[in-house]
């Protein structure tokens, strides 16, 4: 009778630990996926910043120009950056206007304002790579303290102990384990750290400021217009 009431009463408490368990690695599973949906809006932003970059290439005009302005800006090669540079002009970006008194003034401006706009969405991508890096680094403490408040193999040896039938009635994990599943549970229930990299997130550009590079682009901008002055005014058009 006693060795009933303890049997029952150890079963209680790790179902108890199971159903906590359960608990804690669905609201970890969330955490995972919001991880997951900052990336895609954080990898949004970063194309945003390369169209910039890709506008102000546009601004160039011949391929010697913008690896001046690739070397310019410090754009690393091979990258994620260079790649936006180098692509056909995107049109999913606004127009730019602006005034002067010349076509070459006027395109000198047009330069300066698509640096300066290149430069604030890079600095707001620096912001959102940062931020998703920083919750990254939560949500991988938060599965490291997960694991150490849940010792895997006393859940896996109460999971085995189970009937099939049962495990799949009561929806554990809020799964239905098959026989031949119940065998792989170990590698089913680890949750590894999440891994930076899968997110596919280029690192941002730690460009110049404004300031140390206005007046090379300056100077960049009235060789382009003298060069192709034709060209600049059908562009301005």
């Amino acid at each position: 009778m006693q060795e009933d009431i303890v049997a029952s009463l150890t079963r209680q408490v790790k179902e108890e630990v199971l159903e906590n368990y359960v608990a804690e690695r669905r609201l970890l599973e969330a955490q995972i996926e919001d991880l997951e949906d900052r990336a895609k809006r954080t990898r949004s932003v970063s194309v945003q910043a390369g169209r910039r970059l890709n506008r102000l290439s546009f601004l160039m005009l011949r391929p010697e120009r913008r690896q001046t302005l690739k070397t310019l800006l410090n754009v690393p090669s091979p990258s994620f950056w260079e790649y936006g540079i180098d692509e056909p002009f995107s049109k999913k970006v606004p127009v730019l206007h602006v005034r002067g008194l010349t076509a070459g003034s006027r395109f000198r401006k047009l330069v300066l304002e698509a640096c300066s706009r290149a430069l604030l969405h890079m600095e707001s991508y620096r912001s959102a790579y940062e931020d998703l890096q920083a919750e990254c680094r939560a949500v991988n403490r938060n599965i490291s303290q997960f694991r150490k408040n849940f010792d895997l193999l006393t859940i896996l040896q109460f999971l085995r102990g189970l009937d099939p039938v049962e495990i799949e009635r009561r929806n554990i994990l809020g799964e239905n384990f098959s026989s031949q599943e119940i065998a792989s549970l170990d590698r089913r229930l680890f949750i590894p750290d999440v891994q930076f990299d899968r997110f596919d997130v280029p690192p941002p550009v730690p460009l110049p400021e404004r300031r140390t590079v206005e007046a090379s682009l300056a100077r960049l901008a009235k060789e382009i217009f003298e060069a192709h002055a034709d060209a600049v005014r059908r562009l301005m058009l």
